[in-house]
């Protein structure tokens, strides 16, 4: 989950100043939490405690209203209604990460992926999405390696993971759906080498850099096994005081990380 969180702060300067390089700023006065953090930290408070998902969601979004949601997204919010609404957007993948530590086996993690998906993107790329991003931040958390990775999320969710990000750098644009941006994100973990060349991978492609950055940065932070203390320490003041309980709260329940501050 802190990778996640990482990745879309990161990325967040850059979602409508896209970069087409990896070398940029890592950080930048404007770098900031946006709607990727407060949905995910708001599954992790789902999970923690037991509430309904759908209610936090509304909750969260209520809190902090100018994190940069999706409109369709912020309507339902900020309505009476509890009906999903077909969704394919990337929101089901931006936010899933926590389920992929809570859970022991790779069928719970698809099961909880779904679940947290289906109460707003209950179109079946929404839902595939979700999975998608939740079974490779899996997978790396249980050191199955990258091959095995590529293998399973292409004879599973049947997304084309054979291209280069070279090649993909140069047709990519602007991309909200899942299908058109979490094998992009699977894809900069997969070329990457650390925490921080995954999450620069995912932002240089152009596009939009906070959540495909925060889909990078959660597998990244799986497989290997921490986020860096330097890019934590500029994480954590820009989180406010709870959401950054309810990250200390989660991380110290399922996800503790050798040398990391939480």
């Amino acid at each position: 989950m802190l990778g996640a969180i990482a990745g879309d702060v990161i990325g967040s300067p850059y979602e409508r100043g896209n970069m087409k390089s990896t070398q940029f700023p890592l950080f930048l006065p404007n770098s900031r939490c946006t709607d990727d953090t407060v949905c995910t930290v708001a599954l992790a408070d789902s999970i923690l405690n037991g509430t309904d998902y759908a209610t936090l969601l509304k909750q969260y979004a209520r809190r902090y209203p100018n994190a940069g949601y999706g409109e369709t997204f912020f309507y339902w919010a900020l309505s009476d209604s509890y009906q999903p609404y077909q969704s394919w957007g990337n929101g089901s993948g931006m936010r899933v990460s926590p389920v992929a530590w809570a859970y022991e086996t790779l069928d719970e993690v698809l099961e909880a992926a779904e679940r947290s998906a289906a109460v707003t993107h209950d179109h079946p790329q929404g839902i595939r999405g979700a999975q998608a991003i939740a079974a490779a931040v899996f997978l790396a958390r249980k050191r199955e390696g990258k091959e095995k990775m590529r293998d399973y999320i292409e004879s599973t969710f049947f997304y084309d993971m054979s291209e280069p990000l070279a090649s993909i750098r140069t047709w990519y644009a602007f991309d909200v759906s899942c299908q058109g941006s979490v094998p992009q994100a699977i894809s900069s973990f997969l070329e990457s080498t650390d925490f921080e060349s995954a999450v620069r991978n995912g932002i240089s492609l152009g596009g939009d850099s906070d959540t495909i950055g925060c889909m990078a940065g959660a597998i990244a932070e799986a497989h290997y096994g921490r986020v860096p203390q330097a890019i934590l320490d500029e994480i954590f003041p820009r989180l406010d005081a709870p959401m950054l309980a309810v990250v200390r709260a989660f991380t110290a329940r399922y996800c503790q990380f050798d040398g990391s501050t939480v």
